[in-house]
């Protein structure tokens, strides 16, 4: 039986075909990852589903069609197990979802110490998605986003990524030669789709951001305990926190297109419902 295209992704492809800017790729560092400068040319390996050979870590912006942004920005982290990366049904999808609701997004390839033979760290990884915020708050202007509604969203290894910048303060350094360190790194709201656990902590600071969290209930990975653990902990902190656990979907069904199972196929609206209900799609009025 053929599937029907989801909602959103129907929205999507209207949209695209209206005059949305082709995606700019910007690299995090100019001349290179520090330490690493000699890898950044180093071509990018592709195939399928995957993507890997990150040394020269970026974002890639998906702006919305001219007079549809709305001035919130959001950070992609795809997952992959940080030995590949899901840029496509994770990345790109994701993006383009997200323009749909004026939306500007900002999808992270971040450096995979899980590679083979990789000489990466998640240091190199918690780098990587600092600078990323970074970047992203000190070009607000040229970006025409609003710099107090930038958040962070990530898929399963994803969900780690988010989880190293978002319990940190993030703040920069106000000496620093780079106008970019100078900015702060912490999202104003963060989401997490089938999270992993490789660094999820055993308390959330009390002023964390505000959190959407969303997973299988029999997600093969363990991901659906991690979604658990994390509501339990948001909760104990006292930070705002909504979270769905969706009954069958089992892991990685990322944007939901390709699931049989109609609450998978639906879960973006549940996204954008929340993002709608904290006030991020409108100006000025944001939750804090």
């Amino acid at each position: 039986m053929r599937l029907p295209l989801a909602p959103w992704l129907a929205l999507a492809l209207a949209a695209g075909g209206r005059g949305a800017p082709a995606p700019e790729v910007i690299p995090l560092w100019p001349h290179g990852a520090p330490g690493f400068e000699g890898r950044k040319g180093e071509p990018e390996q592709a195939q399928d589903w995957w993507l890997r050979n990150i040394h020269n870590p970026s974002l890639t912006v998906f702006r919305p069609a001219p007079g549809k942004a709305n001035g919130c920005a959001i950070v992609v982290a795809p997952g992959g197990g940080f030995k590949n990366l899901v840029f496509n049904s994770e990345g790109r999808q994701t993006a383009e979802f997200l323009n749909g609701l004026g939306v500007t997004a900002f999808v992270l390839k971040y450096r995979l110490p899980k590679m083979e033979n990789s000489p990466y760290t998640m240091d190199h990884v918690r780098q990587d998605v600092f600078r990323a915020l970074r970047l992203v708050r000190s070009r607000a202007g040229e970006f025409q986003i609003d710099p107090h509604r930038i958040g962070i969203l990530g898929f399963s290894a994803g969900g780690a990524v988010v989880m190293l910048v978002a319990f940190a303060p993030g703040e920069g350094d106000p000496a620093a030669p780079d106008p970019i360190d100078r900015a702060n790194a912490r999202p104003d709201f963060e989401m997490m789709v089938y999270p992993g656990g490789d660094v999820l902590p055993e308390t959330i600071p009390a002023g964390a951001p505000p959190a959407f969290l969303l997973c299988a209930d029999d997600d093969e990975s363990g991901c659906d305990a991690v979604t658990v653990k994390l509501l339990q902990r948001f909760r104990d902190a006292g930070v705002p926190v909504e979270a769905h656990v969706i009954a069958q979907g089992k892991h990685a069904f990322n944007m939901g297109d390709r699931s049989p199972y109609l609450a998978i196929r639906h879960w973006p609206d549940r996204l954008a419902e929340w993002l709608r209900d904290r006030g991020y799609l409108e100006p000025g009025t944001g939750s804090h």
